[in-house]
């Protein structure tokens, strides 16, 4: 016991971390989904559920509210022309959930499976193509508008989710 707390104390004792999704009903109506890594769920359930709780808001079970969202790849890149950017990904066989050009940026939504497929897509067809965005995110399927009230209350909550070490997003 003695040997395995100075490994610990040292670094040399191996961390298991988990992944957790922890999904909750926000004030006004609005929906969260909050992403943790930890090396000690029942801590990290406390606090994220602490959060909640103080900021009078509810900690729902597992597929409560993920279901209002669609989990996709996010690919944004400065650019003009997405009918090539759309020709380029039919031609890669990747399916292409969306594509918006706003303000000289070309935003690609596509599924999480064809994230590799998009990307490699992209960066072959278009030379020295930086990425602004480039990641996986989960989108709601609809938006909720908050009160001054509700709006204060969202981002105590926010800034709590924040502050916790284990949350990543």
């Amino acid at each position: 016991v003695i040997e395995k707390a100075l490994d610990k104390a040292s670094g040399a004792g191996g961390e298991d971390f988990a992944v957790a999704r922890y999904e909750g009903f926000g004030p006004g109506g609005c929906m969260l989904i909050v992403d943790c890594l930890t090396d000690n769920p029942n801590r990290t359930i406390g606090d994220v559920r602490a959060c909640f709780t103080k900021t009078k808001c509810k900690l729902g079970a597992p597929g409560s509210v993920g279901h209002l969202f669609d989990h996709c790849a996010i690919l944004v890149f400065a650019g003009d022309d997405d009918e090539a950017v759309l020709e380029a990904l039919v031609e890669a066989d990747v399916d292409v959930t969306d594509i918006e050009s706003e303000d000289g940026l070309i935003s690609v939504f596509t599924p999480v499976s064809d994230y590799y497929k998009a990307r490699q897509a992209l960066l072959d067809t278009f030379e020295g193509l930086a990425f602004e965005v480039d990641e996986m995110q989960f989108l709601p399927q609809t938006t909720t508008t908050l009160e001054a009230e509700d709006l204060a209350q969202y981002e105590r909550l926010l800034d709590m989710l924040n502050y916790l070490d284990d949350v990543q997003n």
